[in-house]
């Protein structure tokens, strides 16, 4: 049965549908022995040929892996860093098996973030379209104004472009320190969205932590740590 090349990436793990369409367009991706280069390819999984960076992808059917990782600060979220420096995969090691990070954290914030060999999973979650919230626990410099509060909830301009509404609430301020910890909840996927936020209010972030992706959360875990998602937590993720 016929199907589109970057879906048979995807299901294979390589990455998200929409980086595999990249690496396609990159010629990375050959189908019996052929450079590849259009996105409307379709290939018979039982007959066909295929190989990404030059490795055969087998037609066995590998078993999905779906982990929940509390990451700490220092890491990056990448399979392979071009500086070498520490990795997310350096703290979830499972052998045969190609992980890659849902999405993105950046080095200097902690929390959780996802790792899978399913490529379609990655599609879910990451999509805009399926609205998966993901809340922050952000301390800033300085006060925060009810009237910024409410900036952050009906959306601010970062990079050219104005932010969707935001679930905003103060947890605790610290006269002493002069500091404030909001908890924000997004749904957007915009880059290092959350501090460019309170950025454009004028907050320097000062520690960024992501506690929650849906409704899953990493409080009982302790940082550096990982455990598998359970079929329920999956299911709630795909779901949307």
């Amino acid at each position: 049965m016929e199907e589109r090349l970057q879906k048979y990436l995807a299901e294979k793990g390589i990455a998200s549908r929409r980086k595999c369409e990249e690496y396609i367009l990159q010629g990375l991706v050959k189908v019996n022995g052929t450079i590849v280069t259009q996105l409307g390819t379709k290939i018979d999984p039982t007959k066909d040929k295929i190989t990404f960076k030059d490795q055969e992808l087998t037609n066995q059917k590998e078993k999905k892996i779906y982990i929940l990782l509390n990451k700490p600060i220092g890491y990056v979220t990448t399979v392979k860093d071009q500086f070498d420096r520490d990795t997310v995969l350096d703290l979830v090691k499972i052998k045969n098996v190609r992980l890659v990070p849902v999405g993105r954290l950046d080095m200097y914030t902690s929390g959780a973030i996802l790792l899978t060999n399913d490529g379609e999973f990655v599609y879910q979650v990451t999509h805009p379209k399926h609205e998966i919230e993901k809340t922050y626990t952000v301390t800033i410099k300085g006060d925060v104004t009810l009237k910024e509060i409410e900036e952050l909830k009906n959306g601010v301009m970062i990079d050219g472009k104005l932010t969707k509404k935001a679930k905003v609430k103060i947890l605790k301020k610290e006269e002493e320190k002069k500091t404030t910890r909001l908890e924000i909840t997004i749904h957007e996927g915009r880059n290092r969205q959350v501090r460019k936020m309170c950025e454009a209010i004028g907050k320097p972030v000062l520690a960024l932590h992501r506690s929650k992706i849906g409704n899953i959360h990493v409080k009982d875990l302790k940082i550096g740590t990982w455990r598998y998602l359970t079929k329920e937590e999956v299911k709630e993720l795909t779901c949307k």
